[in-house]
């Protein structure tokens, strides 16, 4: 996000929250986080596929909507209401291409109005199948949803899917497929919506879901203060927060002033000053000597805190003057003592997902399993499991394979360790200084083993990221 749209949005948001009635907020936010989705996906080198992401985006969020539902019409007047405002804008966007170059609500001209009608009339016939199918199937129509989520998924995220994908597109719009690339589908926020959709899917499996309308949904998946880098909210809290009466006072926007004003000076200071020296594939080439080079290591782990962290603090302050309190994100992670209490501070909400939904539900078979596992092997697994997960969720290749490999043993190894030495530790309460010195070693060394693996995020290359690893202890 530009620092052009964070003031915009900072400027809708300051309005909404002073100004808006509460009748009307729900739709509001509902129809400037759809604008948002528009506005902000990036120009692609397949003409319009910004604006037929940004259009997949809510025919994904209503489909979620729809197989999550139990209760309620479509033909409710709050749904209704919804419906109406989602197909003015969505008309609205489409027929931009119309006005002067450079005025079309996407980055590139919308296609033309006859095949957006064609598209909504397939689309409409498609949702009116499931619901009626929902009656009869409506488990399985959950596990279809959520496989449906993980297949796109993969084909943004695995390179070679993505590039065959474009190929085809290419070749489907009478183009040359030989100049497809992986890049050429960047779905801007997918990741963060998959997350927030298959959230409610599993919810709704399990009978925990509440029961929310069709513009309470559709805002929570695109909220757009937290459309681009999160935090991943749970509905539950978030729609607690929707349906509250605004009621802002001078010391909530002034909180929600300074977490802003901290998040800007966090990425567009800090985080963009360091990533001109920050380790990359070509200045990593280029440095021959270990200490520069472990500089320029060092920049890009701290490069990559400020800057994900900044853009939480920018969503939260947003956030917080629409009256939204959303979670944080990150916590200090550079500064605990060890592998776990590092992943319970950084990116804290991803990390609750997979522990909710992934590394829970399979501790909890191996340890009920017929075979009991050894409970070493169960931690190594769901551990393991889990890093590697969260390296696939940034990108289905090599170097966050490793990436997650690196932190999967690290938390292994760290937690036979920590069942090893507090036994051996216990009568050493009294001991101050002793235990003063102990946390702070174990800090550096936790920090320095989380800088050495952002090596594998920095380096998508496996060859060079080898190289740099032997340049910092002094072997090439």
């Amino acid at each position: 996000m530009t620092l052009t749209y964070i003031i915009i949005f900072t400027a809708v948001a300051l309005f909404l929250g002073l100004v808006m009635r509460n009748r009307w907020r729900v739709y509001a936010l509902m129809g400037v986080s759809v604008l948002a989705v528009y506005l902000l996906q990036p120009p692609l080198p397949v003409r319009g596929l910004d604006f037929w992401f940004a259009t997949f985006t809510l025919l994904l969020t209503f489909l979620g909507w729809l197989l999550t539902k139990t209760s309620g019409r479509l033909r409710d007047r709050t749904n209704l209401i919804a419906l109406a405002i989602l197909a003015a804008i969505l008309l609205g966007a489409d027929l931009t291409r119309y006005l002067a170059p450079g005025w079309s609500l996407s980055a590139t001209p919308p296609p033309r109005l006859g095949l957006l009608l064609a598209f909504l009339g397939l689309a409409a016939l498609l949702l009116v199948g499931v619901a009626d199918l929902k009656r009869r199937a409506q488990k399985f129509l959950l596990v279809a949803g959520i496989v449906l989520l993980i297949g796109i998924f993969l084909i943004l995220k695995v390179p070679s899917l993505a590039m065959a994908a474009s190929g085809l597109l290419r070749l489907a719009l009478g183009r040359a497929g030989t100049n497809a690339a992986a890049t050429d589908l960047r779905w801007l926020g997918f990741s963060y919506i998959a997350f927030r959709m298959l959230h409610t899917l599993r919810d709704r499996q399990s009978g925990r879901l509440p029961e929310v309308t069709l513009p309470e949904y559709i805002t929570y998946v695109i909220f757009f203060p937290a459309l681009t880098a999160g935090p991943i909210d749970r509905i539950e809290r978030f729609i607690e927060d929707l349906r509250q009466p605004i009621r802002l006072s001078a010391e909530d926007l002034a909180l929600a002033g300074k977490r802003l004003v901290i998040g800007l000076f966090k990425k567009f200071v800090l985080a963009d000053s360091l990533a001109l020296i920050a380790l990359n594939t070509v200045n990593a080439l280029q440095t021959r000597t270990t200490g520069w080079l472990w500089m320029l290591l060092y920049a890009y782990t701290f490069q990559i805190l400020f800057d994900f962290s900044g853009y939480t603090d920018i969503a939260i302050g947003i956030g917080g003057f629409l009256g939204f309190h959303l979670p944080e994100n990150f916590a200090n992670p550079y500064l605990k003592p060890n592998l776990t209490q590092f992943w319970n501070s950084w990116h804290m909400t991803l990390t609750q997902w997979f522990r909710a939904y992934f590394f829970n539900p399979v501790t909890r078979a191996l340890r009920t399993a017929r075979h009991r596992w050894p409970i070493p092997a169960i931690i190594l697994v769901t551990q393991v499991g889990t890093m590697l997960l969260i390296g696939f969720w940034h990108g289905v290749t090599w170097n966050f394979v490793l990436w997650g490999l690196w932190h999967g043993v690290g938390l292994f190894l760290q937690n036979r360790w920590s069942e090893f030495i507090h036994p051996r530790l216990a009568g050493l309460e009294d001991h101050r200084w002793l235990n003063v010195s102990l946390s702070v070693l174990s800090t550096i060394l936790t920090f320095q083993y989380i800088a050495l693996g952002w090596v594998w995020f920095a380096l998508p290359d496996l060859a060079i990221s080898w190289q740099v690893f032997l340049k910092l202890f002094g072997l090439a």
